[in-house]
């Protein structure tokens, strides 16, 4: 019988997101391209630590499909650390990684096409059967996310609707991973995972959201929940989320590595290892030091000293490298009194001030509440308007989720 397998689960890098970032002088990259590589290494020493046997990446390695060379450069650096090691690593095609053109090479085909000993790129629906670090075999079936420009190239579906187009790609998902499981059964004593990258039915959505491109397919989960395998590794959603309620096999998103914007402010960041046998699966999420995200809302409308009350309160807040963005609410009459000079001051210690928002209370409030929004994007407009409404998380999400599409049309 051989060994447990020591499996490392990660996703969604995105590397190359520069929201809220500078340049650090030291690398010449963007702070938050920095923060992004950072995690993945912190990730990769956790998992050598912990001899790791074998990799999935489940797919969105770059912000988008066209990454500049430097960045494939840094990505390459850290995977290489995997191989050099032993451990077989397998990269899923997400997203973010696909080409816009047909038959256009992927931003990871470069792993294919030069053959890197160890590594897989996995851009079709397959089967793959590899040989873990200590010689353990294990069966891992990958799932692309599903493109519809590939039906395109069909006569049948070029006039279809996008809902009519969203049935297909469904129907011919629930087909492969039909085939899939199928194939997996033919070796019923070697352990099998399924890799895939698009979202499922009951998971809760995250800031990924406002980073896709495209709309999205969603795959229900029972089609997931086979005891073919004995885990389902998951990429595409940023919240960290294990769907199957505890139940075998687990179906895990281990969410993304760093915080993208404000909509992840309380979301744990980190990846899984899992402690992998046939017929069973321990897993663990283990979190890493991303950066954090602060929001601080300041009331001084019964101040009769609004700056004191806002530096005091400041001042209280351990904000060291924090990104930071401040809503004060006050009141028409002590709007002349705020001053964002000593605020930023006070706020020195952060890694970058997002945004100093006034919420001033006037005698008759504007649609938004009386916000001044000139630092504000559309989106952090909307989110604001919505929590002053109470909305929903659930709802509040859906909302914003729409809103995007218009944001890019605008």
């Amino acid at each position: 019988m051989s060994q447990p397998i020591n499996l490392l689960h990660l996703a969604d890098i995105h590397i190359g997101m520069e929201n809220y970032g500078r340049l650090d002088s030291k690398s010449g990259l963007n702070s938050r391209v920095v923060d992004f590589l950072r995690r993945l290494s912190q990730a990769i020493d956790i998992a050598l630590e912990r001899e790791v046997d074998v990799c999935i990446f489940a797919g969105d390695a770059y912000k988008n499909q066209r990454p500049n060379p430097t960045f494939q450069r840094e990505f390459a650096r850290r995977i290489k650390r995997l191989a050099d090691n032993d451990v077989p690593v397998i990269l899923l095609i997400g997203n973010h990684d696909m080409a816009t053109a047909d038959r256009a090479a992927s931003s990871l085909d470069i792993f294919g096409v030069l053959d890197v000993p160890g590594i897989i790129v996995a851009m079709r629906e397959e089967v793959h059967q590899i040989t873990c670090r200590r010689g353990q075999p294990l069966q891992v079936a990958t799932v692309p996310y599903p493109q519809r420009s590939r039906l395109l190239a069909h006569e049948q579906f070029r006039n279809m609707t996008l809902e009519d187009l969203d049935m297909s790609v469904g129907e011919i998902v629930y087909k492969n991973i039909e085939s899939l499981t199928a194939e997996a059964q033919e070796h019923p004593d070697i352990p099998a995972v399924l890799a895939a990258h698009f979202s499922v039915s009951q998971a809760k959505q995250g800031s990924e959201q406002s980073v896709m491109i495209g709309r999205d397919i969603v795959v229900q989960k029972s089609l997931l929940d086979d005891p073919t395998w004995d885990y389902v590794a998951l990429g595409h959603i940023h919240k960290h989320q294990e769907l199957n309620g505890g139940k075998h096999p687990p179906i895990v998103y281990p969410g993304s590595l760093e915080r993208i914007d404000f909509g992840e402010e309380g979301e744990r960041k980190g990846f899984v290892m899992v402690k992998l046998e046939r017929g069973q699966a321990d897993w663990e999420f283990i979190p890493v030091d991303a950066r954090r995200f602060v929001t601080i809302r300041i009331d001084v409308t019964t101040s009769d000293d609004p700056m004191t009350q806002i530096l005091d309160e400041l001042e209280e807040q351990p904000l060291d490298g924090a990104v930071v963005r401040i809503i004060i609410k006050a009141t028409e009459a002590q709007e002349m009194l705020l001053d964002d000079k000593p605020i930023r001051q006070a706020l020195r210690s952060a890694g970058y001030i997002a945004s100093i928002v006034r919420d001033i209370e006037r005698a008759q409030r504007h649609r938004l509440g009386g916000l001044s929004a000139e630092e504000l994007s559309p989106r952090e407009v909307l989110e604001l308007y919505l929590d002053s409404k109470g909305t929903p998380e659930d709802r509040k999400a859906e909302l914003l989720r729409y809103a995007e599409a218009i944001f890019k049309e605008e």
